[in-house]
């Protein structure tokens, strides 16, 4: 079940807690893509808050929001670029997508085997889609006052094996959001502190977010075809019969 966009954008836009979360996911997406100059660049879900670092590089940004979430019109100071679209059927053309957010849309997703084969259709040879869902075992995963709290959380080996099964080869991955989920001030105050003891202490303390980054793997056809297709155009060196007198 999706979130409501407004939900999303209270969250992100109007809670110390929120702007936290975006700030810390934010710089370690800026890690794992730190520029998309002349690329196409895609956010699905509630992705908004972490493509503005794009918007003046990128050849084109695209933010799709699915239509049981809601959309709101983004940036508010530029030309809108939101766009609302169907979770499975995206306005987009095969193939032409250098990077794909997925934000606050796989796990909450009804269609999740459907939404992972439009990622696939959307994104362009050598593209890259960026998978960022609540952590198993994190504590962000298991409160409900955040939007990670909602849909289904996963484990680093359950996202890796299903984006396996539809054809993503998985290259890299990272976690974020070490700090508690509270809005108490010694939380906020203390959060840069978790976030880096986090960071070296990954084994022990667990983060809110898994950020799973893939690529497109393009299997070689098989089968007999491609003799069926060389043998029979050798049908015509044969010679025709000679045709029998009524």
């Amino acid at each position: 079940m999706h979130l409501d966009v407004q939900d999303l954008r209270n969250f992100y836009y109007r809670s110390a807690l929120g702007r936290a979360a975006q700030k810390t996911v934010r710089a370690e997406l800026a890690r794992i893509w730190p520029e998309a100059k002349g690329q196409t660049v895609v956010g699905y879900g509630f992705a908004v808050p972490f493509l503005r670092s794009y918007l003046t590089d990128a050849r084109r940004v695209v933010a799709l929001m699915p239509a049981p979430q809601g959309v709101i019109g983004w940036p508010s100071n530029g030309r809108n670029v939101s766009v609302l679209c169907e979770e499975t059927w995206w306005p987009l053309e095969t193939g032409h997508v250098d990077k794909l957010l997925i934000m606050h849309g796989l796990e909450t997703s009804e269609q999740p085997a459907a939404l992972l084969k439009e990622c696939w259709r959307v994104l362009g040879p050598g593209g890259s889609v960026l998978f960022v869902v609540p952590n198993r075992a994190g504590l962000w995963s298991r409160s409900d006052k955040t939007p990670f709290g909602f849909g289904r959380p996963y484990s680093q080996g359950q996202l890796e094996n299903q984006l396996k099964s539809h054809d993503f080869m998985p290259v890299g991955h990272a976690t974020a959001l070490y700090q508690p989920p509270s809005e108490r001030r010694f939380w906020r105050k203390t959060a840069g502190m978790w976030e880096s003891m986090g960071g070296k202490l990954s084994m022990v303390i667990a983060g809110g977010v898994l950020m799973v980054e893939a690529t497109k793997r393009v299997q070689a056809s098989t089968g007999s075809g491609l003799r069926e297709k060389v043998r029979k155009p050798l049908e015509v060196l044969r010679p025709k019969p000679e045709a029998k007198p009524v």
